[in-house]
């Protein structure tokens, strides 16, 4: 998988995709981040993305030219499954969504900025607006990271143990069980009995009911139509 992030802002994101899970993948060569400034697409000597937009309204926007030529560059040297823009109005961003990306060869993900976009770039360019909450942030950058992580560490190979990814939140609609660690006891707070057991029969039984009671609890909605 290659995914190719434009951005104004690229030392905002660097960071976090050269560590843990996601350098990992990429050093193992399982797949591709590539981050673009999208200053480097401009015509102007400045080196200016934005402008005011048509209308009067307050904020800059980014202009349509540098963001067509930096995708136009990119399609010319590959096909591409989707053209993301991060965007708070956008779909809202969840585990399947995750899970049918990350079986995508090549993916663009737009980070927003200023107080948006020319409204072209959604109408011609984008095959995919999302959203990873109902808030509005500085720019798509972190949104950029957040997409690119939980695809990710789906693909077969990023994660150490593959089952992990399966039993994560979220996956079959339900909240991870509760984990427990070493010492068995700890300053009278004991761990579960039936994880001490050796069933393991009995111990997955716990562990579905446990999420259900937890996903009951916190995410009902996830629930609808399931019980």
């Amino acid at each position: 998988m290659r995914i190719d992030i434009l951005t104004v802002l690229p030392e905002m994101i660097e960071s976090p995709l050269n560590c843990s899970i996601l350098k990992r993948a990429q050093d193992k060569g399982l797949c591709e981040i590539v981050v673009h400034n999208l200053r480097e697409y401009t015509t102007n000597k400045h080196r200016k993305v934005d402008d005011y937009p048509f209308g009067g309204e307050a904020g800059m926007v980014m202009q349509i030219e540098p963001v067509d030529r930096a995708i136009a560059h990119l399609k010319s040297q590959r096909d591409y499954d989707e053209v993301i823009f991060t965007s708070p109005d956008g779909e809202q961003f969840d585990q399947p969504m995750a899970n049918t990306l990350s079986l995508s060869q090549n993916l663009i993900i737009l980070c927003g900025h200023y107080k948006g976009i020319d409204y072209r770039i959604r109408e011609h360019l984008i095959t995919k607006e999302i959203s990873i909450g109902d808030y509005v942030l500085t720019g798509g950058e972190i949104p950029a990271v957040v997409i690119a992580d939980a695809i990710i560490r789906l693909i077969p190979g990023a994660i150490g143990d593959e089952q992990s990814a399966l039993s994560d939140s979220y996956q079959d609609n339900l909240l991870a069980p509760p984990v427990y660690t070493r010492p068995a006891e700890y300053k009278g707070w004991r761990v579960p009995d039936i994880l001490l057991s050796g069933h393991a029969a009995k111990i997955d039984d716990w562990k579905h009911e446990q999420a259900l009671a937890r996903t009951r609890l916190l995410r009902p909605d996830l629930l609808k139509g399931m019980e």
